[in-house]
């Protein structure tokens, strides 16, 4: 049964798990208030992984660092870009060593919440399973929910 009707150009984000669509629209700064329209399907049955959520967001392709963004909160999620109501490509996303001015580090005292130091934003990522993050200056671990709290 189809929940969603198909979409002409835009790009699908599948397998999200269960409940974090939400954040996954936070994390890609979609609010609603685009003029593209947004499908947002959760917590559907799924063979791969139980329960899911599906994202289909019309006439728009994710950027390589939207991509970056999307590993912290959905990183077995999977991309189709579709064009002319097909799937012109499928990008798979990678959680990276490092993520360099894609969140804040969210610890008050560190040297990158200084005014005065342009210091780029650099989290390194410790473990993806389970996910453990650190501020790559100040050390400080950081949640999934502080992150998307300070995205850049």
């Amino acid at each position: 049964m189809r929940r969603v009707s198909a979409i002409c150009n835009g790009t699908v984000i599948d397998h999200i798990p269960s409940g974090r669509a939400v954040q996954v629209m936070r994390m890609l700064h979609i609010d609603g208030s685009q003029s593209n329209p947004i499908s947002l399907v959760m917590n559907v049955p799924s063979g791969k992984v139980g329960r899911k959520d599906v994202l289909k967001i019309e006439d728009r392709e994710l950027s390589q660092e939207e991509l970056d963004r999307l590993a912290l909160v959905a990183p077995s999620a999977s991309i189709a870009i579709i064009r002319n109501y097909g799937v012109a490509e499928k990008r798979k996303i990678e959680l990276g060593d490092e993520l360099i001015d894609i969140a804040r580090c969210s610890f008050f005292n560190c040297i990158t919440q200084s005014t005065n130091e342009p210091l780029p934003h650099k989290l390194r990522v410790i473990s993806s399973e389970p996910l453990e993050i650190r501020c790559a200056y100040c050390g400080m671990s950081q949640s999934v929910d502080q992150i998307v709290e300070s995205l850049v």
